[in-house]
């Protein structure tokens, strides 16, 4: 059956409206696969200086794989220096079973976990990489991951991570850690704490749950008992009927029905685990990865569904952000991101990582035969020099340049690809990047796949260096 004239005006607007906002994104992560490298990481040779984190002896279901978030513990001396940076990620091999964002929701029953990584040699910032005491437990075998256990971990509680942050650990007091569990009934934030005597031990302190909790993915802390945290959809998959298709739609169409929350927590055992709860900020077209600066006056979000990073001003008494101070386009759909300094110029810089094929990303997910999700991991740089102008032509070291699929950078930051690789696994890529850590001090570069058998990319260019 034909359309009508009526109709088929509609749907013609319709996909203008589409293309109007979402035409970059289509053209770049949809309709187009770039031929990506085998691996590419900055500085270094992806052959000899990476290699995946998950030991090959592990079960599968046990291992480090399907990895989601990943952040640095900063472990700092009485001096107040960071000496020890050891990363915790969150990982899930069963997600292809169970994911709350893209689906499906066939069975919550296996247990997602969490995993350490400690670099071999620990470092101060105060000078370049020298040799200092090293804070972590001396039993944790460097450059290897290990499996965090949850100690006092409600029985019959489920536990699929996603989002995590953790709070530094001053002279080797423990820390507090957040993680961000997508569990059957309702998603909700464990809270644990975790010191460096025992860093493979995180003791659970209480689940937190609010009616705000509308899709919880991504986590910032400004405090020990405060963070920000971003809600990805209004209309999620647990919805009966509904959820198989509206989310969807949310999604194509960049509807702006996400929001970021500040929640303030209570001591715990109390009668109630929010103190106080604030909209930071409404009607984000499914925000995402989230994070604060080190000074506490920067917050940047990315939006997946506009392939763009929100850097906001961020008042740091009240933890409103009153103003949008930049707007940056990304080659791919962005995932989570971070804050890091950089070596050379102790600038910070933005580290996001995402996904550059989005057809490829859901086949990978539904076990698809041979299907591969290519990676790619960027730097977003500030520009420092006055009078600087959006230029046409950057990023001229990566294969894939990020120039080829936008018009210009801007006026205040440019673009740096720091990993890309095609994501074929059986021949040595990494597929599904969902979060790029940079250390400024050792120069290395951790990389996390969503559906990663590998579960973490650990690149280390400098160390031979």
């Amino acid at each position: 059956m034909f359309l009508s004239r009526t109709g088929l005006t509609r749907l013609l607007l319709l996909l203008a409206l589409i293309w109007y906002r979402s035409g970059r994104v289509v053209k770049n992560s949809i309709l187009n696969r770039s031929e990506f490298p085998r691996g590419y990481v900055a500085g270094g040779n992806y052959a000899t200086d990476c290699a995946v984190a998950r030991n090959p002896a592990d079960a599968r279901g046990e291992s480090l794989s399907a990895c989601e978030d990943e952040t640095f513990w900063e472990l700092h001396d009485a001096l107040g220096r960071v000496v020890e940076r050891p990363v915790i990620a969150t990982c899930d091999p069963h997600r292809r079973t169970w994911n709350t964002v893209m689906g499906p929701l066939r069975d919550p029953n296996p247990l997602g976990g969490l995993w350490l990584y400690a670099h071999g040699a620990p470092t101060t910032t105060g000078g370049g990489r020298t040799a200092a005491p090293r804070i972590l437990a001396p039993d944790v075998t460097p450059n290897r991951a290990h499996r965090i256990a949850l100690v006092g971990y409600p029985e019959g509680h489920d536990f699929h991570p996603l989002g995590a942050a953790v709070w530094p650990s001053y002279e080797g007091n423990a820390s507090s850690l957040y993680v961000v569990n997508h569990a059957r009934a309702r998603t909700v934030i464990e809270q644990f704490t975790i010191s460096p005597a025992r860093p493979l031990e995180a003791h659970h302190v209480r689940t937190i749950s609010s009616r705000f909790f509308v899709s919880p993915n991504a986590l910032a802390l400004t405090s020990p008992d405060a963070f920000y945290v971003t809600n990805d959809h209004l209309i999620t998959r647990r919805w009966p009927i509904i959820g198989h298709f509206l989310p969807i739609i949310e999604t194509l169409f960049a509807l702006p029905l996400g929001f970021i929350s500040h929640v303030t927590l209570t001591p715990p055992g109390g009668s109630r685990d929010i103190a106080r709860h604030t909209f930071a900020k409404l009607f984000l077209p499914l925000p995402n990865g989230i994070s604060v600066n080190a000074v506490g006056n920067r917050l940047a979000v990315s939006s997946s569904s506009l392939a763009q990073v929100y850097v906001y001003a961020r008042d740091a008494a009240t933890d409103r952000l009153p103003q949008l101070l930049n707007t940056v386009p990304l080659p791919f759909t962005p995932d989570n991101l971070h804050y890091s300094r950089a070596r050379s110029t102790g600038i910070e810089n933005i580290v996001v990582a995402g996904h550059p094929h989005f057809p490829s990303l859901t086949a990978v997910g539904a076990n698809k035969t041979g299907a591969a999700a290519p990676s790619w991991v960027m730097a977003i740089i500030p520009k420092i020099e006055n009078g600087a102008k959006p230029a046409t032509v950057f990023d001229t070291d990566a294969p894939i340049s990020a120039s080829s699929k936008l018009p210009s950078d801007g006026a205040r930051w440019t673009l740096q690809t720091l990993f890309q690789s095609d994501g074929v696994e059986s021949a040595g890529g990494f597929g599904s990047s969902c979060t790029g850590l940079f250390d400024p001090d050792t120069g290395n570069l951790y990389v996390t796949g969503l559906y990663a058998e590998g579960g973490m990319m650990v690149c280390k260019p400098n160390e031979k260096k």
